[in-house]
C-alpha cells in the first residue's frame, strides 16, 4: 500500500526564489548605498556636536566674564570707602603687586579673570575699571577664537557703588 507520488518539478522548485542571473548582487548595491548615505548622516552628526561645543564654551566665558564682573563689584562695595583706587586706568593684563585691600582686590581680579577665561601663558584676558564710585564701568576682554567667535571679544557692567 506504499505508493510514491511523483512531484512535478516546477511544484519541487516553489520553495526557491526565481530570480533571474541579472538581479543577483542587488542587495549588494543597496546595502553600499545605504552605508554611504548613512556615512554623510553621521559625519553631518559630527559637525553640528562640534558646532554646539564651541557655542558652549563661547557662552561658558561669557558667563564667566559676568561673575567675575559681579564678583569685583561686591569687592568694591564691600571697600567702597576706597572705592576710587579700584580705577584701573587702562587695561590691566597682568596681576599687579600685593599692598592695600584695593589692589589686592584688583591683583587677585586679574588672576581669576586668567584662570577662569584664558588658557596657560594667556596675554589677552585683560580687565579694566574706570568711572567709579559714581558711574563705574568694568570691562573684561578675552579671546574668543577657541570657541569660534572674535579674537577680541569684550563684555561691560555698569554699576554705581
Amino acid at each position: 500500500m506504499n505508493q510514491m507520488f511523483s512531484v512535478p518539478y516546477h511544484v519541487a522548485r516553489r520553495g526557491r526564489s526565481s530570480t533571474s542571473f541579472r538581479e543577483r548582487g542587488v542587495g549588494i548595491v543597496e546595502v553600499l548605498v545605504s552605508v554611504v548615505v548613512l556615512s554623510i548622516g553621521l559625519l553631518g552628526v559630527a559637525a553640528m556636536q562640534s558646532v554646539a561645543l564651541r557655542g558652549g564654551q563661547s557662552s561658558l566665558e561669557t558667563s564667566q566674564a559676568v561673575i567675575q564682573t559681579t564678583s569685583i563689584l561686591e569687592s568694591m562695595r564691600a571697600n567702597s570707602g576706597n572705592s576710587n583706587a579700584y580705577n584701573t586706568g587702562g587695561m590691566v593684563c597682568t596681576a599687579g603687586a600685593a599692598g592695600t585691600l584695593a589692589q589686592n582686590d584688583l591683583r587677585d581680579w586679574v588672576n581669576e579673570l586668567k584662570a577662569t577665561m584664558g588658557t596657560p601663558g594667556d596675554t589677552t584676558t585683560c580687565g579694566q575699571i574706570r568711572g567709579c564710585p559714581a558711574n563705574c564701568v568694568i570691562t573684561v576682554r578675552w579671546n574668543d577664537q577657541r570657541a569660534g567667535g572674535n579674537a577680541a571679544r569684550e563684555i561691560e557692567t555698569r554699576s554705581a557703588i
